[in-house]
Formats: C-alpha cells, sequence, structure tokens
C-alpha cells in the first residue's frame, strides 16, 4: 500500500524537462523520489504511466501519473497553491511565438515577430508584481522564486 502523498518523478539526468520539474519541487519544498530512467531500455513503469509517447517526465502522485512538463508544472501548482504563480499558458504561448518568428519569413515573420512583443509586454507588466522594487533580477534567497521564473529559466536560460 502507497503512503499517502507519495510522489514519484520519472526522469533522465540530462533533460531540461525532467530538470524543471524538479526545480519546481525543490523549490515549493515537496517531497518526492526520483527515479532515474533509460531512454534506450524504457523500463515497464514508463510504458506503462506512459503508454502512447512512452515520453519523460513522468511524475506519478499517489499511484496517478502526469506526464508532460508544463501539465505537471501547473498540477503543482494545484497542489501547493500557496506557492501558485499563475500563467503557464503565457509561457507556452510565448515559446510558440518564438517558433514562429524562427520558422517563418517575409510578412508572416514580422506579424509572428509582432505579436511575439506584445506577449512579452503582457509578461513584463504581469512581472511587476514580483519586482515591486523594479529589480530585474530575482531574490537569490529564494523566497520570490516562483513557477514563472523556473519557466523562463529552463526556456531562455543557458
Amino acid at each position: 500500500m502507497e503512503k499517502e502523498d507519495q510522489i514519484n518523478l520519472h526522469g533522465m539526468w540530462g533533460s531540461t524537462f525532467t530538470k524543471r520539474v524538479e526545480l519546481a519541487l525543490k523549490l515549493k519544498g515537496i517531497p518526492y523520489e526520483y527515479i532515474e530512467e533509460d531512454l534506450s531500455n524504457k523500463s515497464q513503469l514508463v510504458l506503462n504511466y506512459n503508454p502512447v509517447h512512452k515520453k519523460l517526465p513522468i511524475l506519478v502522485h499517489n499511484g496517478k501519473p502526469i506526464i508532460e512538463s508544463l501539465i505537471i508544472l501547473e498540477y503543482i501548482d494545484v497542489k501547493e497553491p500557496k506557492f501558485a504563480s499563475g500563467p503557464v499558458f503565457l509561457i507556452s504561448r510565448l515559446s510558440e511565438g518564438v517558433g514562429r518568428v524562427v520558422t517563418t519569413d517575409g510578412e508572416a515573420q514580422e506579424k509572428a515577430t509582432n505579436d511575439l512583443f506584445e506577449k512579452l509586454k503582457v509578461l513584463e507588466e504581469g512581472m511587476k508584481e514580483f519586482f515591486p522594487g523594479g529589480s530585474p533580477i530575482p531574490s537569490i534567497n529564494g523566497k520570490n522564486r516562483v513557477l514563472l521564473d523556473i519557466l523562463i529559466c529552463t526556456l531562455f536560460g543557458p
């Protein structure tokens, strides 16, 4: 019988998608067990928990699998609402926007660039509430780090 609130994270050491979930769990203080998976020799657990795509990461909460890193991050926000930070959808839209800018040309690229700048303005306005002093750098003591920081770091960081 599983313990109440048992959380297992199936991932791979080199996956930025796994790392973003690990970072969110650690920053939110959610205890979990990490299970390293080998993508060239997928375990039966991976095949059972994600039978269609067979991809990582997979978060298993009390035996119920959650797949796709952005969905897992939203789930973590719901599980720990006192740490909720909001606009996961905005980050996914920004990623889509960057993709359109890079993969188009001419008039379509110009439109995609303008759309991306509009979305970035919305993000900038939204971030002002996280940085009331106007500082563009989050506190390194971890108190101001939220899901949005994690997503921006893993999407646009080095």
